[in-house]
């Protein structure tokens, strides 16, 4: 067994000593390749080193070479720039000089001018000096002759021209006046003619009570009520009075609020349909008639804007435009009478040459304020005007709106025709009533008022009020106090009468003299 250890012992021992044996020859081996390749790499590396060194000084002298060549051909472009500059100024210098001896000669051109005209001055002021001798010798011996002075000879003069200027003028302006007035009255009637012509309007005045037809005269009874609460409630309800008397099968409903009327009458239709007349029933169908003729408001508002193709007007002055269908004044209604002047004031406008639009749109909002006339303390004209303004119309609108009766100046050609309209739409037969009592009333008034000035003999309303004839005492009223009369009497009559439409102030002068052949 011992013997068998001492065999492993020295086998490992034989396997160590061959393998350090091994390691070290290895070892040896690499040692010596690894020197010959360096010694190999380092002589490569002194023949690239020598070759590059080879090349660059070939590359350094191949680039002296083009430098040298590119300073030889910089110099030669430089020479030859140098030539032309110089070549250049040389022939500037020879065009100044020229023009220096130009120069030269041109002033001396001027010098010589120059003395020419001083002596001519002098020769000049030398014979103005004789002229002016001999005016004043001349002027001597006129103010000698004629024993004036020069200023007044001058003066005489002037107001003879001046006289001679005058009559000839005022006979011109006054032939010019007369032409001027005889072709603008030939053109406007012409103009009135064609837009009365146009539009044609038919409604006629309206009245301040409804009818409301009953199928029996039951139903009469069913109105009224148990000791008449069905009757006082609608009446309580809507403002308006109802007539039941012995006409048949009808009801008269009265009212001058034509709102208030309209709602009752539409408030009784329904009732009278239904069958159920009791005060619960009728508060209820009252409004509904209310919500119904605010409808119909609107809708009336947005046909005229339609009907006239006014359009962009504020919604709040197109539901005022429908209140005015409810609205009459002397029995027309302000509806139907601003539509007809809407239409009225475009056609003039058209006719003239100037703004449509403008003066359909002063014609159908003129009368607006009258909407309002019974919530808004003032005339219709300020409050129409004020809400125009409110509303965001333009400046013209505004004029035309609160220059339509003339409290203010018209500023614009449509104010004057918006006015004009109206006053055609309200003269119109058949377009405004008015009581015998109170046309009777306003004759009079109108006749007294003209008869309150000093001067005055007689006068006469005629033209049913549209016109008062006013005659004169001639020793106590000359041609122009005629005048200055008819102005204060018109300003009298605007200031304490309302009429529609105007009326003309004539006033008759007449001196007649009589004597006897004997």
């Amino acid at each position: 067994m011992q013997k068998g250890v001492n065999v492993i012992v020295e086998t490992i021992l034989a396997v160590i000593v061959a393998v350090v044996i091994g390691g070290g020859a290895g070892y040896a081996v690499r040692k010596q390749t690894a020197e010959a390749q360096i010694g190999s790499a380092e002589e490569e590396a002194r023949r690239i080193v020598a070759d590059a060194e080879t090349k660059g000084e070939t590359k350094k002298k191949e680039a002296m070479l083009e430098a040298k060549e590119e300073i030889h051909r910089m110099r030669q472009e430089l020479d030859r720039d140098t030539k032309e500059r110089r070549g250049e100024i040389q022939r500037q210098e020879r065009r100044i000089v020229q023009k220096e001896e130009n120069l030269d000669r041109k002033l001396e051109s001027l010098e010589k001018k120059e003395n020419s005209l001083s002596r001519k001055e002098a020769r000049l002021d030398q014979a103005q000096a004789e002229i002016n001798s001999l005016h004043e010798k001349q002027k001597e011996e006129l103010e000698r002759i004629s024993s004036l002075t020069a200023d007044e000879a001058k003066t005489m003069l002037m107001e003879e021209a001046e006289a001679e200027l005058k009559h000839e003028k005022a006979m011109k302006i006054k032939e010019y006046e007369q032409q001027i007035k005889d072709e603008s009255d030939k053109k406007a009637r012409e103009i009135l003619s064609l837009a009365i012509q146009r539009c044609a309007a038919d409604h006629v005045a309206e009245t301040t009570v409804s009818v409301v037809a009953l199928p029996n005269d039951e139903m009469k009874g069913r109105i009224i009520g148990r000791e008449g609460r069905n009757i006082r409630t609608l009446e309580t309800m809507t403002g308006i009075d109802l007539i039941i008397d012995d006409t048949p099968e009808a009801v008269i409903i009265s009212g001058f609020d034509p709102v208030r009327r309209e709602i009752a009458r539409i408030a009784l239709e329904k009732l009278i349909v239904d069958g159920r007349i009791h005060p619960a029933r009728i508060e209820e169908m009252v409004e509904k008639a209310r919500r119904e003729v605010e409808q119909r408001i609107k809708e009336a508002g947005e046909q005229a804007t339609f009907e006239t193709g006014v359009h962009g007007i504020h919604p709040e002055l197109v539901k005022l435009l429908g209140r005015l269908r409810y609205r009459t004044s002397y029995g027309q209604n302000v509806l139907n009478h601003s539509v007809e002047v809407s239409h009225l004031a475009g056609v003039m406008a058209a006719e003239l040459g100037v703004d449509v639009m403008l003066a359909k749109r002063g014609g159908l909002l003129h009368d607006i304020g009258k909407a309002m006339t019974h919530e808004v303390e003032g005339p219709h004209v300020t409050i129409g005007a004020d809400l125009a303004k409110k509303y965001r119309e333009s400046k013209d609108v505004i004029n035309a709106i609160a220059a339509h009766h003339g409290d203010v100046e018209a500023t614009t050609v449509e104010a004057v025709l918006v006015a004009a309209a109206d006053a055609v739409s309200a003269a119109r037969p058949g377009a405004r009533r008015e009581s015998l009592e109170a046309y009777l009333k306003r004759l009079k008034r109108l006749e007294e008022i003209a008869e309150s000035f000093e001067g005055v003999e007689r006068c006469f309303a005629i033209q049913a009020g549209r016109e008062i004839r006013v005659m004169v005492k001639p020793d106590k009223v000359d041609d122009a106090e005629a005048v200055s009369l008819a102005h204060h009497i018109v300003k009298k009559i605007e200031e304490e009468l309302e009429y529609p439409g105007q009326i003309k102030a004539t006033i008759i002068r007449e001196t007649r003299v009589v004597d006897y052949a004997k």
